[in-house]
């Protein structure tokens, strides 16, 4: 999967509506896919997250990004600042991708 070589790592920010600041899985499945996609230059790629992201630095949850050809791909979604309602993380995409289940 040529995919997974040019993916490195890249950070985002997003505003959040709530008092104790949290991202949803599907929010944030959303965002790691756009920021990846604009990093790459590619298409943006299908991106599952398992969990809600707390607004709480350190903070981290596992996403896996499934290519095309089925090969998955895990990325590491970890907070690195909270201002109020904006949380901020870095996202960092496995080296090596696992290849699709036959």
């Amino acid at each position: 999967m040529a995919t997974g070589v040019l993916l490195v790592g890249c950070s985002a920010s997003v505003k959040v509506e709530k008092s104790e600041p949290k991202l949803s899985a599907d929010k944030l499945a959303t965002t790691v896919s756009e920021k990846l996609a604009a990093q790459t230059g590619q298409p943006k790629p299908k991106i599952t997250c398992p969990e809600d992201l707390a607004g709480k630095v350190g903070t981290t949850t596992r996403c896996t990004l499934t290519a095309s050809d089925g090969s998955t791909l895990g990325v590491t979604v970890t907070v690195s600042s909270v201002k109020g309602d904006q949380i901020n993380f870095d996202i960092k995409a496995d080296a090596k991708a696992s290849p699709a289940a036959n």
